[in-house]
């Protein structure tokens, strides 16, 4: 398996840095597990919401990962970097899109759902994202489920920041049992939140 976290200017560091703790933790447990950050821009540092610069490993390949996380960040404040901007210039939601027509599973946290929406990944599909954007997430067209983690198949998305734990947590569960997630649980020290919603069947 593997989980490539997508980097972008004015990324929330959260949003990246807690899926990445958690699969990471659970990569020490899961044979042929690898987690890394990629962008669009390949190797270098990427500026976060806050300040923080993180280092992407490798170019985005939408051929590459099994899953695909995508974090959230500056869409509600409409900062002129962030999420809402890579919506509007359209090279990350092409990026996802085509992860996804790869077979891929693409994975949100947060304000992440956005992108994925302007992916044309949310039409008529049950998902859920930050609180505050929520109405932003029903005009793109997806069937909001007030839920902590929406798993709809191949599209994953969770609420606002601090969710990014529970998803990871989710997918260690999805992908490597739920012994293994409740592994990660305690080395963190941290107990998952909330309602993991599935589509039925």
């Amino acid at each position: 398996m593997r989980f490539d976290i997508l980097l972008y200017p004015g990324f929330d560091e959260l949003d990246a840095i807690a899926p990445f703790e958690v699969l990471s933790a659970a990569a020490g447990d899961a044979a042929g597990w690898a987690v890394r950050f990629v962008s669009l821009a390949g190797p270098g540092p990427v500026p976060a919401a806050h300040g923080a610069r993180l280092w992407a490993d490798a170019a985005a390949d939408p051929a590459a990962a099994d899953v695909l996380v995508v974090p959230g960040g500056g869409w509600i404040g409409r900062a002129p970097v962030g999420a809402r901007a890579e919506a509007a210039r359209g090279d990350v939601p092409r990026l996802i899109a085509a992860a996804h027509a790869a077979g891929g599973t693409v994975a949100a946290v947060c304000t992440g759902a956005m992108l994925v929406a302007a992916a044309g990944l949310l039409a008529g599909r049950p998902a859920v994202t930050h609180h505050a954007a929520l109405d932003d997430l029903a005009a793109a067209g997806a069937r909001v489920v007030r839920a902590r983690v929406v798993d709809a198949g191949r599209v994953v998305t969770a609420g606002g920041v601090t969710s990014g734990l529970d998803l990871a947590l989710w997918l260690v569960e999805r992908y490597a049992g739920p012994a293994a997630a409740c592994a990660v649980e305690r080395e963190l020290e941290y107990e998952r939140r909330g309602t993991v919603w599935r589509e039925p069947g």
